[in-house]
């Protein structure tokens, strides 16, 4: 066996692989508990309440069918109606049925596919892959394309420079960077909060230890945001500007307008890795529309001062530098132009491809950035083919049901909205992800059958029409794998499954056989044999790159394989700067695109061919700021993935009596007269929800921030002037998309006015049963 391919020693416990990390198993006679990796040297506190949150009396323990539509097939009463509990049999009889009456009727592209189960950590039960290779099986259905994470920045970034996967994964690392970076320029900061986890799953975290080695070498940040904590380092090694959310383009635009007129721009890299530089000069110099892009341009829009601006130009460009783009710059309206304008700065600065200097994007969003680990290919389950070529953009879910027909643009085509009328929904929750809720819920009325696999009783549930009670990953055996993290895990089931729920696999393969798809899908194996299959057919692929692998039974005894570490540590884009012909880009030049020709041709006004400024359609600059003067954030929560454990005890004990918290500034407070610990109403003309006051100086005055994932509980379903009693931030945002380039999601663009909540607080039932009606 290669060396560099050893099994992992001996533990006295086996590991649990989740999106937050690898924890040990102590298995006891009546109970198994979960501890912390020993080999993680900043371990998610997420994933230590899982096993008990898995035991909750929230699951879904039985198929549940909802009354109005086992009656009559009513649409209406989703949301509100009592749910009748029937057998497995019945269940998958009733799935099978309706399947083969839209289809028949309708045909596959009248069926939404739709999953966010965000890569679980198992290769195999990961919800996405089966409900699309289910639905793929049986004739297709639409898809949707992208992602709320990166919508805008997954489309733009294959026309500046590489498909984004390549980029996630090809991030320098964090020891790389310690060494050489000597000023690390952050817009959004470096979120290590969001770097707890990992789409596959998390193993070793690298974020927070990554951070103090760049201070600790002596490494200047600079922190460009609206939110101190978002550079969790102590103050002596940061300068924090606070700048006016959405603006950040505008600053970026007046550092390159500074390193241009100052002739600090890298001549030979620019003709030799770029191309446009020529076509882009005269919009920020001002040739092209009378305004040039100056520090004191941007200034006035951004907050931050124009003497500050300058100076940072002249100090990027006179040391290693890295600018770090942060991926909330692009949930934004005109979302694409930061990252197209941070590259295009990157790029006049010449240092993309050298070890600690260029972009990132982004450090924080996930684990995988940074990672000292090489980038491996896993094994893979395949979805199959789908022979529907209709899709959407991932935010565009309200506009495909309410406009059946219509057209979209999108990424230079133009497209026509599917006419749906089952939604398959296996892995993620809508009613968490998606912006303007009261929208969705209008929208969630359009389709004849909504069936879903849960895990518990949370909103997109009880919105549903059929329920099918799913396994968690603590209650199968599975593969963990992610790539540049250092195992590939036998994930031992650590205990039964609550009830009657079953493996997302398993009941596709009941469905399937009714529908005479059984061999298409199952291919005859069990789920056992398909673990042995994937792991085999892997062993293949990675002798084909040096590394022997023991065979499949002894993996799973021995409970994990360790993974090699590169020959050189990775650096961004390196073979690119080494040799630009043998390691082209995959853009029209094969260089990096400071202008497109191929966007600028589709003629969008909202997304020429180059990084430019548009003032959002809601900011601290607009009209609108008059009535709604505080810009709300919504980022990722501290204690869960999304909306993923919110009712565990973890989640439960950082919420403010039993809500939300909502961060905002001592100034905006004492304005209000909000006290710490307040309960507040936070609305806008789109909705309104209950948040606890969390009252700081470390957020910039006409800023608030309200973190996702509080599960929505809406005092009166259709009435967006009730409040929300959780503190759902979707309740508030925009369904816009970004440009007619991407849709991507615009959550970051949202104005918002808050009030100290009078009277008595109405109860919550986010986490309460539904209503259950007799059999």
């Amino acid at each position: 066996m290669n060396q560099s391919q050893t099994l992992i020693p001996t533990l006295d416990c086996d590991l649990a692989i989740s999106h937050w990390g690898a924890y040990e198993i102590t298995r006891q006679k009546d109970k198994s508990a979960l501890n912390a990796w020993r080999e993680d040297p900043h371990p998610s506190e997420i994933g230590l309440s899982m096993l008990d949150a898995y035991r909750s009396k929230l699951r879904v323990k039985r198929p549940a069918v909802r009354e109005g539509w086992l009656k009559d097939r009513s649409r209406s009463g989703r949301g509100s109606d009592r749910f009748v509990e029937v057998s497995w049999e019945t269940a998958l009889d009733l799935v099978a049925e309706e399947m083969q009456r839209v289809i028949g009727a309708h045909g596959n592209s009248a069926i939404f596919g739709g999953s966010y189960g965000w890569s679980s950590a198992g290769r195999f039960h990961h919800a996405q892959s089966q409900v699309h290779r289910f639905l793929n099986a049986a004739g297709g259905y639409v898809r949707h394309t992208d992602s709320y994470s990166l919508g805008a920045g997954r489309v733009v970034t294959p026309h500046i420079v590489a498909e984004m996967d390549y980029l996630k994964d090809s991030h320098t690392s964090w020891d790389v960077l310690a060494q050489h970076t000597r000023v690390f320029l952050t817009f959004g900061g470096v979120v290590t909060k969001n770097a707890q986890v990992n789409a596959g799953g998390a193993m070793t975290h690298h974020a927070p230890g990554g951070l103090a080695a760049l201070a600790a070498n002596g490494c200047r940040f600079v922190h460009i945001g609206p939110v101190r904590a978002d550079l969790p380092l102590p103050d002596a090694s940061v300068e924090w500007i606070p700048i006016r959310p959405n603006t950040d383009t505008a600053v970026l635009l007046a550092l390159a307008h500074e390193v241009i007129i100052n002739g600090l721009h890298d001549e030979a890299f620019l003709h030799t890795y770029t191309h446009g530089f020529e076509k882009w000069k005269p919009y920020v110099l001002g040739e092209t529309d009378g305004t040039p892009k100056t520090a004191e341009w941007a200034s006035a829009i951004s907050g931050m001062p124009a003497e500050r601006i300058a100076r940072l130009a002249r100090e990027l460009a006179a040391e290693r530098s890295l600018i770090n783009l942060a991926w909330s710059l692009q949930r934004a309206d005109h979302g694409e132009q930061p990252f197209w304008a941070g590259i295009a700065l990157a790029s006049l600065l010449g240092q993309i491809g050298l070890p600690g200097g260029g972009f990132g994007i982004g450090y924080g969003p996930a684990n995988v950035m940074g990672s000292p680990f090489d980038k491996l290919p896993g094994p893979t389950f395949s979805q199959g083919k789908n022979p529907i070529s209709d899709f959407i953009p991932c935010a565009r879910i309200a506009d495909l049901l309410l406009h059946p027909g219509e057209k979209f643009d999108y990424n230079g085509a133009s497209h026509t909205y599917a006419d749906i009328r089952m939604v398959y929904w296996a892995g993620g929750n809508p009613f968490h992800h998606h912006q303007d809720l009261h929208r969705l819920v209008r929208a969630w009325e359009k389709p004849e059958t909504i069936i879903v696999h849960e895990q518990v009783w949370n909103y997109h549930s009880k919105m549903a029409d059929i329920v099918l009670p799913a396994t968690s990953s603590l209650e199968r055996d599975d593969l963990g794998f992610s790539s540049r993290e250092p195992l590939l895990v036998a994930m031992r089931r650590v205990e039964a499954p609550p009830g009657e729920a079953r493996d997302d696999y398993d009941i596709f393969a009941d469905i399937s056989r009714r529908l005479g798809t059984e061999q298409t899908f199952t291919e005859g194996l069990s789920s056992a044999q398909w673990l042995r299959q994937m792991y085999d057919s892997w062993a293949v692929v990675m002798r084909g790159r040096g590394h022997e692998l023991v065979d499949y039974d002894d993996f799973w005894r021995a409970g994990a394989l360790r993974l090699p570490l590169p020959k050189r540590p990775p650096v961004m884009l390196q073979d690119f700067r080494e040799d630009p012909d043998a390691h082209a880009l995959k853009t029209p030049s094969g260089r990096i695109e400071i202008f497109n020709d191929k966007v600028a041709e589709f003629g969008y006004d909202d997304c020429p061919g180059y990084a430019r400024w548009y003032p959002p359609a809601e900011w601290l600059g607009s009209e609108k700021a008059r009535e709604y003067p505080l810009h709300m954030l919504s980022d990722q929560p501290l204690t869960k993935l999304h909306s993923q454990l919110d009712f565990s005890a973890y989640s439960l004990s950082k919420k403010i009596k039993g809500r939300e918290p909502i961060v905002l500034s001592s100034q905006d407070a004492q304005t209000r007269g909000i006290a710490d610990g307040d309960i507040v109403r936070v609305f806008n003309d789109r909705g309104a929800c209950l948040a606890g006051a969390v009252v700081t100086d470390a957020i910039m005055p006409g800023v608030v921030k309200l973190s996702t994932g509080a599960w929505w509980d809406p005092q009166r379903l259709g009435d967006s002037a009730q409040p929300d009693r959780h503190g759902n931030p979707n309740t508030l945002t925009r369904d816009v998309g970004a440009s007619r380039l991407s849709q991507g999601c615009t959550a970051q663009t949202c104005l918002v006015q808050i009030e100290k909540f009078e009277g008595e607080v109405p109860p919550m039932q986010a986490f309460e049963l539904p209503a259950f009606a007799p059999a």
